[in-house]
């Protein structure tokens, strides 16, 4: 099978199903932008950090394909012609956003409560984790934008809502692991 097939030469891409829109359509651009953060998660996994966090890391790398073929999938082409769900065997689930929870929660723990803003940065990997935390917040705006015209599971987007958190929490996290300085954002008097 080649990797180039010449069907979007002309700017149209499929989405599951074979719908063809504009590369540019707000669902592309929402299913486009969760697969770029989950790009970026795997940088974070990549670093030198606790096999537990990479552990979760591919979790949520594998949870982020299913959230990326849920905004893949119009709601016309949910359902296969023999009656079947195309994503039959995918979906985000509660215990999903309960195990992002359950991490942050564990790594609250033994950080200090959270007095002021922290400025992103610090360390190369917890830069990555500030960055992948904005990735995640645009992926949850495009697909709240998606929600407006078109059939969204409101779970995707608590996922996604949920795994910001969690990123935040895991630079915090790391900021610590890693004896990096957590700079406080001042503001002007």
């Amino acid at each position: 099978m080649k990797v180039y097939t010449k069907t979007g030469d002309k700017g149209t891409t499929a989405l599951f199903g074979g719908t063809r829109v504009p590369k540019d359509h707000i669902r592309i651009d929402s299913y486009g932008t969760v697969d770029e953060l989950n790009s970026y998660i795997g940088l974070i996994r990549d670093q030198e950090i606790n096999t537990h966090y990479k552990t979760i890391l591919i979790e949520i790398q594998d949870r982020l394909f299913t959230v990326g073929a849920i905004l893949a999938t119009p709601a016309e082409k949910e359902v296969l012609k023999n009656g079947e769900l195309r994503l039959k065997n995918l979906g985000i689930i509660d215990s999903d956003i309960e195990l992002l929870e359950n991490e942050i929660d564990k790594m609250e723990e033994s950080l200090p409560q959270m007095t002021h803003f922290v400025l992103p940065g610090g360390h190369p990997t917890v830069s990555h984790c500030h960055i992948a935390r904005c990735i995640c917040r645009r992926a949850e705006r495009l697909a709240v934008h998606l929600s407006h015209n078109e059939n969204v599971p409101e779970i995707a987007i608590q996922y996604l809502n949920r795994l910001s958190d969690y990123l935040f929490v895991l630079a915090r996290k790391l900021s610590s692991d890693l004896q990096a300085d957590e700079v406080k954002w001042i503001p002007r008097k």
